[in-house]
């Protein structure tokens, strides 16, 4: 029998995390969304936009279906509905406020970000809510951010200071596959360049969790000469990146395409762990732009993929041993994304987010605590009040 079919069903818990979905171009979608969620009041809802979605139409309809709540959310690279992987879609997310609590921090500029008055922020903001929910003990911190900020591991690095042991986990921002504009949704705006910080309190056992399925093999490379703050990765073994990445792949460098960077990520070692520092594009002239922080001095090793299906199962099998969670709430890279559409296994990975309650949005990448990854499924479980869940 294989994990798929061993894999644990959620139990029947609707009202504990609701969500419901429309198509991102009906014009009444705020009013649809708010019905299918149900009646609040909520502690904080989260929308997960198609990029076809008319922002404006949409705010305006927010201001009447939902008056008064709190509402964060973010453009994607696909969504994670009810049908697993989707597009066109506006999936969100609602938090009761019989099980929850939330407080929202804009960064309303990455570019002027203060590390040190955003950690003092942070430990106000934690203190307040922890008064206001006393009964609510387990928490989390859930982050949106531009996803073409070139930011992340700044804004991460920054939030670990002020956060403390509460797990912080997120995603970027998407734009389907055209990389040209990333938003982010807070108090009625969309922003770009920002990122949105939801602290939130409930008395549901959590547990956050970040994965992946690659394995490094022994080809390894050295960045020669990068461009860290733009992310860009010029030469390669002394080499023009891009045609010495093919080179190792044994591939024609005008062929490098995203179905190649999503089945030969690189990853890097950190704290005896692999972390994929993801390809996004080859520029004009060669480069490699990358997803996450880049350079030089850096040793890159190319990695390859086990069975996403497999062991998608197996990892969330492994979130039922203690009792299935009700929900979880996901963040999973497009580059994932990308390797099912070529593998064919898009209907193996969408039957296993069906199963497991998954909601959530195709990221242009993930953040884990202090660090910004790529090509993770990254998320958190939430279980019954009173059940077997962690704690």
């Amino acid at each position: 029998m294989t994990a798929i079919a061993q894999a644990a069903l959620p139990p029947a818990t609707a009202d504990l995390v609701r969500s419901a979905e429309v198509p991102a171009f009906r014009p009444d979608a705020a009013r649809l969304l708010a019905e299918r969620l149900g009646p609040g009041p909520f502690a904080l809802v989260l929308l997960f936009l198609s990029p076809e979605t008319d922002g404006q139409r949409l705010r305006a309809g927010l201001a009447q279906a939902m008056p008064g709540v709190r509402i964060v959310g973010c453009t994607t690279a696909g969504e994670l509905s009810s049908k697993g992987y989707d597009e066109g879609t506006i999936v969100a997310v609602g938090l009761p406020a019989a099980h929850f609590a939330a407080e929202t921090v804009l960064i309303p500029d990455l570019a002027a970000l203060d590390a040190q008055d955003l950690a003092t922020g942070l430990v106000r903001t934690r203190q307040a809510l922890a008064r206001r929910a006393r009964g609510f003990v387990h928490e989390f911190a859930f982050l949106l951010v531009d996803g073409l900020s070139v930011k992340e591991d700044e804004l991460a690095a920054a939030l670990a200071q002020g956060l403390g042991p509460v797990p912080l986990f997120g995603g970027s921002a998407g734009d389907g596959t055209r990389f040209r504009e990333t938003l982010v949704l807070q108090g009625g705006q969309f922003l770009s360049n920002a990122a949105v910080l939801s602290l939130v309190r409930t008395d549901c056992p959590v547990r956050v969790f970040n994965l992946d399925h690659l394995v490094p093999t022994e080809r390894r490379m050295v960045v020669t000469e990068a461009d860290p703050r733009r992310r860009i990765v010029r030469r390669i073994n002394a080499e023009p990146a891009a045609r010495e990445y093919a080179r190792i792949l044994g591939k024609d460098p005008e062929q490098l395409t995203p179905f190649t960077f999503a089945a030969h990520p690189l990853v890097v070692r950190v704290g005896g762990r692999h972390h994929v520092r993801a390809i996004q594009q080859v520029a004009e002239n060669g480069d490699l732009v990358f997803f996450a922080a880049i350079d030089e001095g850096l040793v890159l090793t190319v990695a390859e993929p086990s069975d996403m299906a497999e062991h998608l199962a197996g990892e969330l099998a492994a979130l039922c041993e203690d009792g299935p969670p009700a929900a979880i709430l996901g963040c999973d890279c497009i580059l994932r994304r990308l390797e099912a559409e070529q593998k064919q296994m898009s209907g193996k990975l969408s039957e296993l987010f069906r199963r497991f309650n998954v909601r959530g949005f195709s990221t242009y990448g993930e953040q884990r605590g202090a660090m910004h990854v790529n090509q993770t499924f990254t998320g958190i479980a939430f279980y019954p009040p009173g059940g077997e869940g962690p704690g």
